[in-house]
């Protein structure tokens, strides 16, 4: 999906409450990673979790990814934070897991796109989201307040404009593999297991 180019976050989620190519994209000190950090492997997915095809690629991609790869010492993944429409729930979703700790995350991150089957039209997105928090350890006093909290909604902020501006991405899912970027992201799991076996073989 194609994210929105202006980043006006505060009120929103209170409320709720280009360049040239650049070079290969490079882990930040705030990006979330998994696996093994020695891994010759480096696959950095730059995602937004009110992204239909994001959670597509999390349900049908992302597990044997995990499975045969991450938590058998072969890769390094990066998740990079974008915010597509509607921004303000993409934000919420990535302030809670920020709000949940680095232990939980990963797992907030799913859920979110898990219920994205739940966002029909008319739907109060707000108690969807307060029962994933619920399920992760934030009562509501801590949801409430991870969503007013404007130091971590700038935060989010400057990281999704970090990612259009300084690594020229512009769609999600997008997916590199040892700063190569994959054009089409893959979306089957066949597709990336053969993209991470030609990694791990040196190839291009």
């Amino acid at each position: 999906m194609q994210p929105t180019r202006r980043f006006l976050m505060i009120a929103a989620v209170l409320a709720l409450a280009g360049p040239a190519a650049a070079a290969a994209p490079a882990v930040q000190p705030d990006d979330m990673s998994l696996g093994n950090p020695k891994a010759k492997i480096q696959v950095i997915e730059y995602a937004s979790v009110a992204c239909p095809h994001c959670a597509h690629f999390n349900a049908e991609v992302f597990p044997s990814l995990k499975a045969k790869w991450i938590d058998t010492g072969k890769v390094r993944y990066t998740l990079k934070e974008m915010l597509t429409e509607p921004v303000n729930v993409a934000a919420a979703g990535f302030l809670i897991a920020r709000c949940a700790g680095p232990d939980r995350y990963f797992k907030v991150v799913d859920d979110v796109f898990k219920s994205q089957s739940q966002w029909t039209a008319g739907a109060k997105i707000k108690p969807i989201l307060q029962q994933i928090a619920a399920a992760n350890g934030l009562d509501e006093a801590r949801f409430n307040a991870c969503l007013q909290d404007e130091a971590a909604v700038q935060a989010v902020s400057a990281r999704a404009e970090r990612a259009a501006e300084q690594d020229d991405v512009h769609q999600t899912p997008t997916v590199f593999i040892n700063g190569k970027r994959l054009d089409p992201t893959p979306m089957t799991a066949a597709e990336m297991d053969a993209a991470l076996t030609a990694a791990a073989k040196g190839g291009k």
